[in-house]
């Protein structure tokens, strides 16, 4: 069966009824959900059935984005099944986990595990569960491995083992990043000690290039990405670790070590997502010839890391086939004008987190992505300058009856939007405990205003200021809604003042905003003023400062992305304000789902290359047992 279809969508007649005409209960938003895993698939009422051909009434001159389709055939998600789900394959992961905390313990046994080695072991059994996506099984283990490191962690580092007469810079670098990433106290200043005496890293090092000291090279690498403004030690160690690791590439053989070196050089941290990397991670891991770890051990891990890769598959199965009814249900595939990404939104989603009693956040993720893409493509493309102001009104009134001054195509769209805010405040309320509906609602005007701000500047040709552009540009980035509400839906409380330090106007939210505008208009521009945007962060950059060439701009905003990760990573990581890391974790990793989207290109309006094959990939191919 074709995964790809040229074919026309569905008929309308296999749509419900529409929004319009139809009955509603007024005032009531919260209603029951009857399937209690998938609890944000619920049915919704489909947008007018006549939206279709209605979009060019009045023959109204519209600008078109010109988007390709959606390439994923409707026949191929509903035929979508999995033999995972089968007990018997729970039944083996769940004796694996008991042999893997075994291997956990062991290595607080006298005699097991060698004094001279046993903080790199722990350190490794940690790396390699995280790594293979199944550390939520030992985190009792992970935090006492942790513990133990931490307790012989000095300010010159550690060395392999407890009685290590030495520190080692394998070891120091490891620990760094995983101790600095669960929260513990580790300056960088710790990597200074690994210079030579001219305050350099590079001719400390040999060019023989021998696997203990690249992987002691690759670890100071991915330590070096998790850094805090300021730390310019950890800037010097990422330009010498990922020059030396891109000369090693061209004279060591293919394996699995050359291919975790292409991988970390490719994904750093920030463009990372966590399931693509479980499952390189598998391959790579089963290919490396030589391994710190004892065959036995890196066997059980591998058995366990595709078990629990594929289980998760059997579920992504059926949350996509939920979404894809919502997707159709709602009308949308009769907005011809609008990018349908539902897939591609499920792939990012799903790819930061694998929990499974996550749906709900998976799947109010997708819906809300979807809606920012169509008033994305409204706002920008095809809605005129009065439309979108008569939409922009309706908005702020929040009410089931605005819809009669609105254009026919518009109604539908504020109904799914009106909707699927209500129902996504519910499940805010049954998992948070307080009333979220004003709260997302002023987040919704806020960024509804942001876009009618740039339809006006495209419609007067007006050009503001980078730092104009730049303020509004962060709210219309829509890393805020599109954060927002999933969130709430998650078994994390996230009382007000805790969501205060994560939204709009903490400086995690502008981190994150500014980081998905720029980086976006970096992969974007060119497209945008194809269609008549002439505003972008490179494009004010230029105007602001005269005689500046593109490459100029690109540099200069490149360069203002690098110092706001860092930003990013310190509002993660710090420990002056009273909010876990746990509470920050999924705002955060949306955010390095963004970025990895636009690494190479636009992977959402340009879907069907690197997008695609992730989506295949991470969604919808297994593997192989």
């Amino acid at each position: 069966m074709s995964l790809i279809s040229m074919a026309p969508l569905a008929p309308k007649s296999c749509l419900h009824k529409p929004f319009i005409g139809s009955t509603h209960e007024p005032k009531v938003f919260c209603r029951k959900i009857p399937t209690p895993t998938l609890v944000m698939c619920r049915r919704a009422k489909s947008v007018t059935s006549s939206m279709g051909t209605s979009l060019d009434a009045g023959h109204v001159q519209r600008r078109i984005g010109d988007y390709h389709s959606n390439i994923w055939d409707d026949n191929f998600i509903q035929s979508l099944s999995s033999p995972y789900e089968e007990s018997s394959y729970g039944d083996r992961a769940e004796t694996l986990i008991g042999e893997v905390k075994e291997i956990f313990n062991s290595l607080s046994m006298t005699g097991v595990v060698s004094p001279l080695n046993d903080l790199l072991q722990r350190l490794l059994m940690v790396d390699n569960v995280e790594r293979l996506g199944i550390e939520r099984h030992f985190q009792n283990e992970i935090k006492s491995a942790l513990q133990y490191v931490y307790s012989y962690w000095s300010e010159n580092g550690i060395g392999c083992g407890k009685d290590s007469v030495s520190t080692d810079l394998n070891t120091t670098a490891l620990g760094f990043r995983i101790l600095r990433l669960h929260g513990y106290t580790v300056f960088s200043d710790v990597l200074e000690q690994f210079k030579d005496q001219k305050g350099q890293f590079a001719s400390a090092w040999s060019a023989n290039h021998t696997e203990r000291q690249i992987r002691s090279v690759l670890n100071l690498f991915r330590a070096s990405l998790i850094a805090f403004p300021g730390e310019k030690v950890m800037e010097e160690a990422q330009i010498f670790s990922a020059t030396y690791l891109k000369e090693a590439l061209q004279t060591i053989p293919l394996s699995g070590l050359s291919q975790e070196i292409q991988y970390a050089l490719e994904y750093r941290w920030h463009s990372n997502l966590p399931r693509l990397e479980v499952r390189s991670y598998i391959d790579i891991l089963a290919e490396n010839t030589i391994n710190e770890m004892s065959y036995p051990k890196v066997e059980k891990l591998l058995e366990l890391a595709k078990l629990e890769f594929n289980i998760f598959h059997s579920l992504q199965q059926k949350e996509l086939q939920c979404i894809w009814r919502w997707w159709k249900e709602s009308g949308s595939p009769e907005l011809t004008f609008v990018r349908h990404r539902y897939v591609e939104y499920y792939t990012l989603v799903a790819g930061i987190d694998m929990e499974p009693q996550h749906s709900a956040f998976r799947i109010a993720y997708v819906k809300m992505c979807h809606l920012i893409t169509i008033l994305d493509d409204m706002y920008d493309t095809f809605g005129t300058i009065d439309e979108l102001r008569l939409f922009t009104a309706a908005v702020k009134r929040w009410d089931r009856s605005p819809t009669e001054c609105l254009p026919q195509y518009m109604k539908g769209v504020y109904m799914v939007l009106y909707d699927t805010v209500n129902e996504m405040a519910c499940e805010a309320l049954k998992s948070q405990g307080w009333d979220t509906l004003n709260y997302a609602r002023q987040a919704f005007e806020d960024y509804i205003d942001s876009y009618l701000k740039e339809a006006e500047w495209i419609s007067t040709g007006y050009l503001p200021t980078f730092e104009e552009y730049l303020e509004n540009g962060k709210v219309s980035s829509a890393h805020r809604v599109a954060t927002l509400q999933p969130i709430l839906t998650l078994d994390i409380p996230f009382p007000l003042h805790i969501i205060q330090e994560i939204d709009f106007p903490s400086k995690f939210n502008d981190s994150a905003s500014s980081i998905l505008r720029l980086r976006g208009d970096t992969r974007c521009y060119q497209a945008d003023m194809a269609r008549g945007e002439e505003a972008s962060s490179i494009s004010c950059y230029m105007h602001d400062n005269p005689g500046s060439t593109e490459e100029d701009a690109l540099n200069h905003i490149n360069g203002m992305i690098e110092d706001i990760i860092k930003e990013l990573n310190w509002e993660l990581l710090r420990k002056d304000i009273n909010v876990p890391i746990s509470c920050k974790k999924h705002a955060f990793e949306i955010s390095r789902g963004f970025h990895h989207f636009y690494k190479d290109r636009d992977g959402y309006t340009v879907s069907n290359i690197e997008t695609k094959d992730l989506v295949m990939k991470t969604v919808l191919e297994p593997v192989p047992l």
